[in-house]
């Protein structure tokens, strides 16, 4: 049982007027399908990269490693800093770190000065993810669990799509898919100027040891932890799996497109009834449960293409359940605003997964590639347990089926909304 959420600052994103609220809305989801396409978009073009720039898959791995872990790590600050200067401007401002980084990488002329481009790709994207994330649960006043869907199937969208726009662009060069990135990023700020309003509200500064106090709330570090394990096989997947296919970038490119079109379809199809017929809690379990056998039946037939490649796709079903679900629990695990516990959630989610490209490639290398696939299994596992461990601290509501009937049950219900998030969409 959470305890009563606090009183917090008034965040600097109001919901604006109905119509107004809609263009906003769908402003920031655009922008976040063209800042996630950047995860998906370096996965075909990994082996032609390593190819012309003479590096191993453990050395190339590292553009997801330095992206992954400067990312995770930037999150902590991005509460401090969009409580300064305000949401839009934090939005707008990640924006244009990320195109520099993507312009830097199409020039690069080694690993090395492309992975410390992605390094800084990944302060842009840590810069806009957590505040997209409250932005558009701000947007979204009075429907939070909606909101969570909505942000999630625009992260799965790009990651869907960045694949297949980095497969059929590297098949020119590497370096195109980079600036293809850099050019729907520089759309997207374009659209957030002119659709995104200035809030009336200034911001009110909030304490840098914020997230790290969120954390110490056993519910949302059981759910971060959870996310960060499971995390762990997805990363392992996009960052090892293009080398043990052995495929062009387009058509690499076209296997992620399908495991991503998987994950739009559970995040927004899937989710939500599973969600209302089970409960939030068992129905991640189950999630973990089937995804986990998903990466066993990979590092048991890693040498079969086809075995591998369905596997791929179908994990996005497990994927997009669990990015929803998760994701929805963690906003409302613990009585603090949105933009804490989204910069506190995504820290160790994307901070501690950063580890798991190099090492997957790593291990593959030094041992077989059956190895990677395996001792991600194992950590799905185990983000069974620390799911367990944390339920008791989680809200009752997420551990038994929804109550209501008719079609609302079916979509979805707003009517209890969560802690963090009923305290930014009320600020």
């Amino acid at each position: 049982m959470t305890s009563r959420p606090k009183p917090c600052p008034k965040r600097s994103l109001e919901p604006p007027r109905r119509g107004a609220h809609s263009r906003a809305t769908w402003a920031i989801v655009f922008a976040t399908v063209g800042v996630f396409m950047g995860i998906g978009v370096v996965s075909p073009i990994l082996a032609p990269l390593a190819t012309e720039l003479g590096g191993t898959p453990a050395q190339v791995s590292l553009l997801f490693t330095s992206y992954m872990a400067v990312m995770g790590l930037a999150m902590i600050t991005t509460g401090w800093i969009s409580s300064r200067i305000g949401i839009r401007t934090t939005l707008l401002l990640g924006l244009v770190v990320i195109a520099i980084a993507a312009l830097g990488s199409s020039a690069s002329a080694s690993v090395g000065q492309i992975v410390g481009f992605r390094a800084g790709w990944g302060l842009g994207n840590a810069l806009f993810v957590a505040t997209a994330l409250a932005a558009i649960v701000a947007t979204m006043a009075g429907r939070p669990s909606r909101a969570v869907i909505l942000y999630e199937s625009a992260v799965g969208t790009g990651i869907a799509t960045g694949p297949f726009i980095g497969g059929l662009l590297g098949e020119i060069s590497w370096r195109v898919a980079f600036l293809g990135s850099a050019t729907l990023v520089a759309l997207a700020f374009v659209v957030l100027v002119v659709l995104l309003p200035r809030s009336a509200t200034p911001p009110t500064p909030t304490s840098f040891s914020a997230p790290f106090r969120a954390l110490t709330h056993r519910g949302l570090l059981s759910v971060a932890l959870v996310s960060l394990l499971y995390h762990l096989g997805l990363f392992a997947m996009f960052a090892y799996g293009p080398f043990v296919l052995g495929l062009t970038a387009a058509q690499i490119g076209v296997v992620f497109s399908g495991w991503g079109l998987c994950l739009v379809f559970s995040t927004v199809v899937l989710a939500p009834r599973i969600r209302n017929a089970l409960g939030a809690i068992p129905a991640t379990a189950v999630a973990l449960v089937l995804f986990s056998a998903t990466l066993g039946v990979t590092a048991t037939f890693t040498g079969h293409r086809p075995v591998v490649v369905a596997c791929i796709v179908v994990s996005g079903l497990f994927v997009g359940v669990l990015n929803a679900l998760v994701t929805e629990i963690g906003m409302d695990a613990a009585p603090v605003d949105g933009a804490t516990a989204a910069a506190a959630y995504s820290f160790v989610r994307f901070g501690g997964g950063a580890c798991a490209p190099w090492l997957a490639s790593w291990a593959g290398e030094a041992t077989n590639e059956h190895v990677p696939f395996a001792v991600v299994a194992g950590a799905s596992v185990l983000a069974l347990g620390v799911l367990t461990f944390g339920a008791p601290a989680l809200p009752a509501r997420h551990r038994k089926p929804a109550r209501r009937r008719g079609r609302r049950q079916l979509t979805g219900s707003d009517d209890a909304t969560p802690a963090a998030t009923r305290v930014t969409t009320e600020a």
